[in-house]
């Protein structure tokens, strides 16, 4: 622009003119010519454009530190001081300083040349020593609030810049050495920290860690010829006694940048900082941190934890440990083929002092930077867990100690041991013995609590800690505190025992349970072993609390591996001797049955434990559960749930039956079917009026699918009870080809230590809710009918489903003429021919017919026609009779269908 050529211009002729002027004159003129420069910069927006910036930046460089001489030179500190601060004041007649000072700020921050030109001027000793004498001798002057002012505050900050950026060159560093203010400048926060300008606290750390990083090998040489670093570790020593522990750590900080900074260029000054006791200064420090609250000196205190976790990595030779390597080990562990990546420790002095923090202290935050601190460790090279734990032992001594320290550091601890496994997949043994005595001796149960979910982890990782924690004792343990804590259970009886069964102790509890589930699953001979030792009885107990249920059923479905009749014959019991109100437990119960049943030789056990009569008792039990409005004590309990628990009995019997001909003979020759048919229609949603209503004229006809997307997935108002017959019509349809125990209806909930149980979260308002909940299609009910059925659409067309258990078909034709509600005669009649249809549908099929010829059934489905319908001119008695007759005239022997 115009205005930087006409500068230029100027600049020129003072180059020209400037050797034939005085010393005064030449100053007066460049003093004359820098407003100019600065009016120009704040008038293009801070860009300059200057040909000759670097010989500005020298010569108003040069001018500076001329002008910092004259008035530091000769006087006291104090004057000195003074004189300094009446120099770069920005107001007053004098301004020359501030004009300089502001100059050099803004050529400091263009390009390197221009800052090697400013670096080469000898103004950073000047600035060293102006912050020298800021820093250790403040003055009173402050305005109203007892603050700097802002000029003040402006000053500062332009000085500090220009220094920050002088210092980061090595050349600046190497320029500051010329005067002896750096040593002095160290020195002095380690000895009067608590003396010093406060507003100069901050602005000097930050300068020196600025020369720490850009140390050079002269500058180390000149620190170690002063003794700068043995001298400022004495001062700490005496500080750390006089002044509180966040400033201390502040001032030891700075000196600490300078030993871990210059480490990879010499090792002198760490050599000095550990022959002058280094380490136990900070030892000394950092254990005076205790109790600090967590947002006061933490930025110094993390950071001396850091460069202390740096200097572990930072010694002559590598070190050299062979450790006997305890078998088993994990399959893919390979302890030959652990390759180093070059941060490996090497300093196990500076590691000793985070080691006796942890042992010293039980501060929350400091203790938990250590553990930190060795997961970091770890991280840098997988070696380093070895290294250290063939040495200093740290995670095996700390297992010793863990229960003193806080809650969140014994969370924290055994993670770590966890990442021992999970991280680096070794096993370490030895750290494994003592945990486990710390869960045999139980002094603090939150930590056995905390001890006990780390071996849980470790147990899921690999079926090898099935064989070590048996081996090691740890599964007998843990059965002989379940028997202890089960007979407590049998004692109590259902009362409260107060402080016995809360927090933590019931935890504890339901964390051994998981144990033992975790020990035994796929371990055959854990199970045994648990067989052996008695324990079946004692660890039914645990069923009936609905925290423990999960891993108990766990536990017992792997007891089945090695005795079915066992597991069903507890199973069976339970579901048996259960009360109305303990309906979670019947289904968790099912639920845990049908896992099992999905093995084709459980059905045996099933049958002689007398699974189908004791599931069909469920049924009984609930007699008028679905009436509408629900009575006592289901008034308490959703139809949701009631709905559930008749899924998962139907499903319990379906999968018994599946491809089972003895089951399937036992369950027939028994009447069970019928039995079945009767426990359905008391359930209190179907008919129980003796007389068959006379047919009307329908006006509209629907498919049964149809019916299904009207009642769960539309806004067509629907009567509960309809609602409900359809569920159950639904679930008996899948039982007749056989995929009922297949399906999944309901979302199963295990409610963890901490959640409230189901049975509380129920109540009167979830029955209330219910209608409301079947009327969306998001309903998890509605969105089920949709899979099942597909699009309605397709008008429903089942005639290619084979019918695998005929005995379902009876049982529908026998609920027929209950599905009727006083007041809904069009509406009941149009379901019961839709039903009807449905059932011829199901026999159309060419497989289909051969399964009911064959089944021996056709006679009783028959009878069932006969007694489900008095009128024997009843248009669906017709029906239905016309097609099993003609079926039964087609029936061939079953051994001629084999």
């Amino acid at each position: 622009t115009p205005q930087w050529d006409t500068l230029g211009r100027q600049f020129v002729e003072y180059e020209q003119m400037a050797p034939f002027l005085i010393p005064e004159e030449q100053q007066r003129r460049l003093l004359d010519f820098l407003p100019l420069f600065l009016k120009a910069w704040e008038q293009s927006a801070g860009v300059i454009v200057f040909p000759n910036i670097q010989l500005l930046a020298s010569e108003v460089s040069k001018l500076l530190t001329k002008e910092i001489k004259r008035n530091i030179n000769g006087k006291p500190a104090e004057e000195a001081r003074l004189a300094l601060e009446q120099l770069l004041q920005q107001k007053g007649e004098a301004e020359d300083g501030c004009l300089l000072l502001k100059s050099v700020y803004l050529l400091s921050q263009t390009d390197l040349r221009t800052m090697c030109n400013i670096i080469g001027s000898g103004l950073p000793a000047a600035l060293m020593h102006c912050l020298y004498l800021f820093f250790t001798f403040p003055l009173k002057k402050t305005n109203d609030d007892g603050e700097t002012s802002e000029d003040d505050a402006q000053t500062q900050e332009m000085l500090v810049k220009i220094m920050l950026n002088m210092y980061r060159e090595e050349q600046g560093v190497e320029e500051l050495l010329a005067a002896d203010k750096l040593q002095s400048l160290i020195i002095a926060t380690a000895s009067l920290w608590d003396q010093c300008s406060h507003s100069w606290k901050v602005p000097t750390g930050r300068v020196l860690r600025t020369i720490s990083k850009a140390q050079t090998k002269t500058s180390i040489v000149y620190l170690q010829a002063v003794d700068c670093i043995k001298i400022a570790i004495q001062n700490l020593f005496k500080l750390a006694d006089t002044i509180p522990a966040c400033d201390v750590c502040e001032a030891a900080s700075i000196v600490l940048c300078f030993v871990k900074d210059s480490y990879p260029i010499s090792s002198a000054l760490l050599t000095e900082f550990e022959n002058n006791d280094g380490y136990r200064l900070l030892l000394k420090i950092l254990l005076k941190c205790e109790g600090l609250q967590q947002n006061e000196g933490d930025p110094y205190l993390d950071e001396i934890l850091d460069m202390l976790t740096c200097l572990t990595t930072c010694g002559k030779t590598e070190l050299k440990v062979s450790g006997n390597i305890v078998h088993p080990q994990l399959p893919h562990f390979d302890f030959e083929r652990t390759r180093s990546s070059g941060m490996t420790v090497k300093n196990l002095q500076a590691f000793q002092v985070l080691q006796s923090i942890f042992q010293k202290s039980n501060d929350q935050h400091l203790c938990g930077r250590i553990l930190e601190a060795i997961g970091t460790i770890w991280a840098w090279d997988t070696v380093n867990f070895f290294l250290l734990e063939w040495t200093l032992q740290p995670i095996n001594q700390f297992t010793d100690i863990i229960h003193f320290k806080p809650h969140p550091v014994q969370v924290q601890f055994f993670r770590l041991v966890e990442s021992i496994v999970l991280d680096l997949s070794y096993v370490p043994h030895e750290i494994l013995k003592k945990v486990q005595y710390l869960i045999k001796e139980n002094i603090v149960p939150f930590c056995t609590l905390t001890a006990l979910r780390c071996l849980l982890s470790m147990t899921k990782k690999d079926l090898l800690f099935s064989d070590i924690f048996r081996d090691s004792g740890l599964l007998g343990l843990l059965l002989a505190l379940l028997r202890k804590q089960a007979k407590i259970l049998r004692k109590s009886a259902g009362t409260h025992l107060p402080g016995l069964e809360e927090g933590t102790e019931k935890e504890l509890n339901a964390v051994m349970l998981k144990m033992v589930a975790a020990l035994t699953a796929g371990s055959v001979r854990n199970t045994v072993v648990l067989k052996d030792y008695g324990m079946v009885p004692y660890i039914k107990i645990f069923l009936d609390d609905e925290c423990y249920r999960s891993a108990t059923l766990s536990i017992l479905e792997q007891l089945s591996v090695i005795n079915y009749e066992e597991y069903m014959s507890i199973i069976i019991g339970a579901l048996c001797s259960s009360t109305q109100g303990e309906l979670h437990l019947k289904l968790d119960l099912l639920k845990s049955l049908l896992r099992i049943l999905e093995s084709p030789k459980s059905h045996s056990a099933f049958r002689t434990c007398s699974g189908f009569n004791g599931l069909l008792s469920l049924l009984s039990d609930m007699e008028g559960a679905l009436q509408d409005p629900p009575s006592g004590l289901w008034a308490a309990v959703g139809q949701n749930c009631i709905l559930e628990l008749v899924f998962y009995t139907l499903q319990g019997i379906t999968a018994a039956l599946h491809l089972d001909p003895v089951n399937s003979n036992f369950f027939q020759r028994n009447g069970l079917f019928e039995k079945m048919a009767e426990d359905l229609g008391s359930l209190g949603c179907f008919w129980t009026q003796a007389e068959w209503q006379i047919s009307l004229s329908l006006e509209k006809t629907r498919t049964f699918g149809e019916f299904l997307d009207a009642a769960f997935c539309s806004s067509e108002p629907f009567p509960m009870w309809l609602k409900n017959c359809i569920w159950i019509l639904n679930f008996l349809d899948h039982m007749v080809k056989g995929t009922l125990h297949l399906e999944s209806y309901f979302k199963g909930r295990k409610p963890e230590i901490g959640e409230a149980s189901r049975d509380d979260q129920e109540g009167p308002q979830a029955q209330e809710d219910h209608p409301v909940a079947f009327k969306r299609p998001g309903n998890k009910l509605a969105a089920s009918a949709h899979r099942l059925w597909g699009n309605p659409e397709e008008k429903w067309d089942m005639g290619d489903c084979a019918i695998v258990n005929p005995g379902a078909v009876c049982v529908m034709v026998r609920l027929l003429p209950k599905l009727y509600k006083e007041g809904h005669s069009q509406l009941s009649q149009e379901i019961q021919c839709a039903v009807v249809d449905h059932i011829q549908s199901l026999v159309k099929s060419e497989k289909s017919r051969q399964v009911m010829c064959g089944s021996g059934l056709l006679s009783t489905i028959i009878t069932s026609c006969q007694d489900a319908f008095r009128n024997e001119s009843h248009p669906l008695h017709l029906r239905l009779t016309r097609v099993f007759e003609k079926l039964a005239s087609q029936a061939i022997e079953p051994d001629v269908l084999r």
